[in-house]
C-alpha cells in the first residue's frame, strides 16, 4: 500500500516538474519574442501620422449654456474647449510597441499624448452627460453619449446610461445600434460592455 502511495506521489511530482519546465520554456520564448519586437520597434524610423483617425469634437452640438451655475460643469466645458484644438486619437488596446512599429519610435511621445487626450475626452463626456441626465436634460445627455460611443469608448457606464436613456425615451430598439461598436472594441472591457447591452435588451425596467 505504501509502495503504491509513494509511486503515485513520485509520478505526480514528475508530472508537476515536467509541467513547470514546459511553462518556463514557454515563458522564456514569449519574453524573447517580446524583446525582439521591442528592439525592432525602437529601431523603426519616424513615419507619417496623416492616416491617423483623428477625432474632431463637435462643439456646436454640446450644451455649453446649460448648468452654468455648477462649477464642475464649467470645468468640463473648459476641458472640452481645450481638447478641441488638440490632436485626439483612440489607441485603446494598442501597445506602445505596436505604435512604434506602425508609426516609428520617434513618434511615441506624440502618440501617447494623443491617446491621453482621448482618455480625458471620453471620461469628461461621461461625467458631463451624467450630470445633464441627473438634472433632467436627457436629450442633451443622449447626444453627448452617442458621440462618445461613436469614437469607440470602452467606458461601460457610458453604454449603461445610454441604454437607460433609450428606454426612458421609448426607443429601446436603438440599443441594437450599439452592438456593432461594442462587438469590435479593442479593449478588455469589450465582453463586459456587450453583456451590458444584452442585459438592457432583456430587461423590461
Amino acid at each position: 500500500m505504501n509502495l503504491v502511495f509513494f509511486a503515485s506521489v513520485a509520478t505526480l511530482s514528475i508530472a508537476i516538474a515536467v509541467n513547470i519546465r514546459k511553462n518556463k520554456k514557454t515563458q522564456a520564448a514569449l519574453e524573447q519574442d517580446f524583446w525582439a519586437r521591442e528592439r525592432e520597434a525602437n529601431n523603426t524610423r519616424r513615419k507619417s501620422l496623416e492616416d491617423l483617425d483623428y477625432i474632431h469634437i463637435p462643439i456646436e452640438q454640446f450644451p455649453m449654456t446649460l448648468l452654468e451655475e455648477i462649477p464642475k460643469v464649467d470645468d468640463y466645458k473648459q476641458i472640452i474647449m481645450t481638447l478641441k484644438d488638440l490632436p485626439i486619437v483612440n489607441f485603446t488596446g494598442i501597445s506602445n510597441t505596436e505604435l512604434k512599429l506602425r508609426y516609428g519610435a520617434p513618434n511615441i511621445d506624440l502618440l501617447s499624448g494623443y491617446d491621453q487626450n482621448y482618455t480625458l475626452l471620453v471620461r469628461t463626456l461621461q461625467q458631463w452627460a451624467q450630470m445633464l441626465y441627473d438634472a433632467g436634460y436627457i436629450d442633451e445627455a443622449c447626444q453627448m453619449l452617442e458621440f462618445s460611443i461613436s469614437t469607440g469608448t470602452d467606458i461601460s457606464s457610458t453604454y449603461r446610461l445610454l441604454c437607460r436613456i433609450y428606454k426612458e425615451k421609448g426607443t429601446p430598439e436603438k440599443i441594437g445600434s450599439l452592438y456593432p461598436v461594442a462587438e469590435v472594441l479593442n479593449s478588455a472591457m469589450q465582453s463586459s460592455i456587450v453583456r451590458i447591452l444584452q442585459e438592457a435588451d432583456r430587461s423590461d425596467d
